[in-house]
C-alpha cells in the first residue's frame, strides 16, 4: 500500500521536525529543479556558442565561464537530488516517484497530475 501523497499540499513533514534535518515542501523542491534546469540550460548555451574545445580552443575566459557555470549546475543538481532522496524518505513515498512528479511539475507546469 503506498502512503498517501502530503507531500503536494505544500505542507512541511511532520517527521522531520526536531530531527535537525531542513524538510522540503514539493513546491520547494520544483523550485530547486527548476533552477538546477535553468543552470544546466546556461551550460548547454555556452556549449553551443563556444563550439568543442577541441575543434577551437577556448581562451581563459571561456574556460572559466563554462567551468563556472558547469559546477553551479552540478552543485544544484545535486542539491535537488539530495533534498528529493530525503523527501521521499520522510514521506514513505518511492524515491523515483517522487523525482518524477517533481521534474514533470517542473518542467511542465499546469499539466495536471
Amino acid at each position: 500500500r503506498r502512503a498517501p501523497r502530503a507531500w503536494h499540499t505544500g505542507r512541511r513533514c511532520p517527521a522531520a521536525r526536531g530531527s535537525g534535518r531542513v524538510a522540503r515542501t514539493f513546491d520547494e523542491l520544483v523550485a530547486m529543479q527548476r533552477a538546477a534546469d535553468r543552470a544546466h540550460s546556461r551550460v548547454e548555451e555556452l556549449r553551443d556558442e563556444y563550439g568543442p574545445p577541441t575543434r577551437t580552443p577556448w581562451t581563459g575566459s571561456r574556460n572559466d565561464s563554462y567551468e563556472s557555470a558547469w559546477r553551479t549546475w552540478r552543485t544544484l543538481a545535486q542539491e535537488v537530488q539530495s533534498a528529493v532522496t530525503t523527501h521521499a524518505a520522510e514521506q514513505g513515498t518511492a524515491r523515483s516517484q517522487v523525482e518524477s512528479d517533481v521534474k514533470k511539475a517542473a518542467r511542465h507546469p499546469g499539466a495536471g497530475g
